[in-house]
């Protein structure tokens, strides 16, 4: 199959950083150059996401957690887009394009970025998290217009489901536990990343992933089809 002349979309979105580099890298690189994705459908996640989000806005970001410096939660879910990435000195066509869940402002002018998660498991940390953070940070730091904000702070907000509470007037909702998990900002780890990433963008196709899912569906189904 012949590559493209050019990708389907040049805008490298956040979460590619983690688990789309965690899990195939065929599958992400059709996505990048034919804009062709399995489906998936995850009928909660939208809203349960959505609910944490509103919960925290404007929240005093001592109150998310102590150890944070005094600030409030001034932004929430928008988009961002950073200028061009350079990689060994040369400007590449790739940029950061996502939407952000939460943004403080502290006092001294700085700015704290927050990623909502709800989850009913204990993988979620700042290590696998953290490209995905820069690449925020990187882009409200380096923004293709408008000002630019020193990121003082990123971290996790995280619910982790712990079943269902009962409430006075005999309806129901689900409890969770809350933590917030701070993730250190690494912008050399994230340059380190984000380079590999394009140049596994520009090159060829590689090998499918021999535990990804989608494509050992797809290799079985065209067995069962021949």
């Amino acid at each position: 199959m012949a590559k493209p002349l050019t990708p389907a979309r040049e805008f490298i979105a956040p979460s590619d950083l983690t688990f789309g580099l965690s899990t195939c890298k065929r599958c992400l690189w059709i996505k990048y150059w034919y804009k062709l994705i399995m489906p998936g459908q995850f009928p909660l996640v939208g809203t349960l996401a959505e609910s944490q989000e509103e919960h925290f806005r404007r929240a005093s970001m001592q109150d998310i957690d102590p150890t944070l410096q005094p600030g409030v939660v001034k932004q929430w879910g928008q988009w961002v887009r950073s200028d061009y990435i350079k990689v060994d000195g040369a400007t590449t066509r790739w940029r950061i394009n996502g939407k952000y869940d939460l943004v403080a402002h502290y006092e001294d002018g700085s700015i704290g970025l927050i990623d909502c998660k709800v989850t009913d498991s204990d993988r979620h940390n700042g290590a696998f998290y953290a490209p995905q953070l820069e690449a925020y940070a990187f882009a409200l730091e380096h923004p293709s217009t408008g000002k630019a904000f020193t990121v003082a702070t990123m971290g996790l907000l995280v619910w982790n489901l712990n079943g269902v509470a009962e409430n006075a007037d005999a309806s129901y909702g689900f409890g969770v536990n809350q933590s917030y998990l701070p993730v250190e900002r690494d912008q050399e780890g994230f340059t380190t990343v984000i380079s590999d990433f394009i140049r596994l963008l520009e090159a060829d196709m590689p090998a499918a992933g021999s535990e990804c899912p989608t494509c050992n569906y797809l290799l079985e189904r065209l067995q069962i089809e021949d």
